[in-house]
């Protein structure tokens, strides 16, 4: 029994090393992105606005591709799907430095990169989480899978500093291609899919509707509705922050590398607010609920930004700011993904998750590019901070409605 006991620990372990590693490297290669946004400007002329744009579109595409990833992973497992998102984050990212145009940038910034990173992202990588690790599980194990995407940041985006001033951006940039591919050998840990799972389990196979039919039950669920809502606020902060921060460092006179250091910041302190979520998530059974605990994260980042508008602008408030930030920054992440899996079980969560991720990048689509076009408007990024006020302490509040106890079940199949 020792042994047996000491095999699941080390097989659920693997798991979790695999999944976070790979978010790890994904997300740490995506997020540091943002500091080259200056440099780009400088290199091709273009103009804040056109660049933004670029990176705007990567938003949106890494969340279209999602659902999209989440089908064919739960059809034909994680493996394959893992294996050509990371080589298209690194085919993509390589390519940056060659891009002179807004259409040259939006392919590889906005295609090529962000799509690789939507293949191999949350919605795959939570779904075969789901999948691998037992029910009472989870909740910590999607803290501890976010937590990788969080010290992929914290890693990154100093190390892309370092590399850019002891070579140049564009081997830096170059570095950070190679560097994803070391998650490739992660893809043969969490192939499979969940039908093989209950199989390999001894269980009845329970994915009993079609993708299809799925989709139709979440739509006509107003829980699910204003979840992905609520996530739409997170994608529309995290990637205003992500692509605006060293800017927002510029336009307070701060040295520049700064930036990389808050980046560094809030991706070292998300670790901490997403294995205290994962933890939150599954304490005594689920005691707190999933919903309450979203609604607290936004309102604590409506305060945070609040007090940040109103404080002096010094290197000291701004890393305060980035570590408060930090904490809740994606720790949205294991509630938001556990409510989903508890609404719609682990069949189709890459595909739902993936819609839900969407949603998140739609509003990353639009921090991203309006936080560009915003200062080009007002030489300002205040009147973005006002309205991630609003839409936080809107978030707050839209969580409130959940009906988290009555769980959309499985469709049952037809009595004979």
């Amino acid at each position: 029994m020792t042994n047996e006991t000491n095999t699941r620990r080390l097989a659920l372990w693997l798991v979790l090393l695999a999944a976070a590693g790979t978010f790890s490297l994904t997300m740490g290669a995506r997020q540091s992105m943002g500091l080259f946004l200056n440099t780009l400007n400088t290199h091709t002329g273009l103009g804040l606005a056109s660049i933004s744009l670029a990176f705007a579109f990567g938003q949106l595409w890494w969340g279209l591709t999602q659902p999209f990833a989440g089908m064919v992973a739960d059809r034909v497992g994680a493996g394959r799907v893992l294996v050509a998102g990371v080589l298209l984050i690194a085919i993509g990212t390589a390519m940056v430095p060659f891009m002179t145009t807004t259409a040259g940038l939006i392919l590889a910034i906005g295609v090529l990169s962000a799509g690789g990173a939507g293949m191999a992202g949350p919605a795959v990588l939570m779904a075969a989480t789901t999948r691998l690790v037992p029910a009472e599980k989870r909740g910590m194990a999607s803290g501890i899978v976010n937590a990788g995407g969080s010290f992929g940041q914290f890693l990154f985006a100093p190390l892309a500093q370092a590399i850019t001033a002891a070579s140049s951006w564009i081997v830096a940039l170059q570095s950070l291609a190679f560097i994803t591919l070391l998650a490739l050998p992660a893809a043969w840990v969490l192939r499979g899919t969940a039908q093989q799972a209950a199989a390999a389990a001894g269980a009845a196979p329970v994915k009993k509707e079609t993708t299809r039919e799925a989709i139709g039950r979440a739509m006509r669920d107003p829980s699910y509705l204003m979840l992905s809502a609520g996530f739409f606020v997170c994608g529309f902060h995290v990637a205003f922050i992500a692509t605006h921060l060293p800017g927002v460092v510029a336009s307070c006179q701060l040295p520049p590398a700064l930036g990389a250091w808050a980046l560094g910041i809030i991706g070292l302190f998300n670790i901490v607010g997403s294995v205290a979520m994962g933890w939150a998530v599954s304490f005594q059974g689920g005691r707190w609920r999933m919903k309450s605990l979203l609604s607290l994260v936004y309102a604590t980042r409506a305060v945070a930004v609040l007090l940040f508008l109103i404080a002096p602008k010094t290197e000291f408030t701004l890393l305060v700011f980035a570590a408060v930030i930090g904490v809740t920054y994606l720790s949205t992440v294991p509630p938001t993904a556990g409510l989903v899996a508890k609404f719609y079980g682990p069949a189709h969560m890459a595909t739902l998750f993936g819609l839900v991720m969407l949603a998140h990048q739609i509003g990353g689509f639009l921090g991203a590019y309006f936080g560009g076009k915003s200062f080009e408007w007002t030489g300002s990024y205040n009147w973005m901070w006002y309205v991630d006020i609003v839409l936080a302490i809107g978030a707050a509040l839209i969580h409130l409605p959940i009906r988290e106890a009555s769980a959309v079940r499985a469709a049952q199949p037809a009595k004979a």
